[in-house]
């Protein structure tokens, strides 16, 4: 376990500087996109931030959860098939734990994180433009 532990990260730090390396900026900013058209959304249906409805709506967790899943699903499956092309080009394998935390790390978290940032500044943008 800790010599898997060891590679995984050894892996994980040399993909920085390896070929295709531009989905470390890629994924992100598709996360991002999506994040925002998503917590525009929510915004306009007055609805809490995403993250904030996953962590204190027990009842709807697995549907909110699903509904994240689901609208960066095309970014998390182009960012796992990258990423199984850069494993069997660089190790000539594929190790599924390391694409899996590569893709959740880039696509899934950052669109975790940022959609609710983006209703509060849709929302209150929103409220501002009604003001006036």
């Amino acid at each position: 376990m800790d010599e898997m532990l060891t590679r995984m990260w050894e892996d994980l730090v040399g993909r920085i500087h390896g070929p295709f390396s531009f989905r470390f900026v890629l994924q992100p900013l598709m996360a991002l996109i999506y994040a925002t058209r998503d917590g525009i959304v929510d915004a306009r249906q007055h609805r809490p931030p995403y993250f904030w409805r996953v962590l204190f709506t027990p009842g709807s967790r697995t549907d909110l959860l699903h509904e994240g899943w689901k609208a960066v699903g095309r970014v998390i499956a182009i960012g796992a098939l990258i990423d199984v092309v850069y494993q069997f080009m660089t190790f000539g394998r594929i190790y599924p734990f390391e694409a899996a935390t590569i893709v959740l790390a880039l696509a899934f978290v950052p669109y975790v994180i940022l959609r609710g940032p983006v209703n509060r500044i849709g929302r209150a943008w929103m409220t501002r433009r009604v003001r006036t």
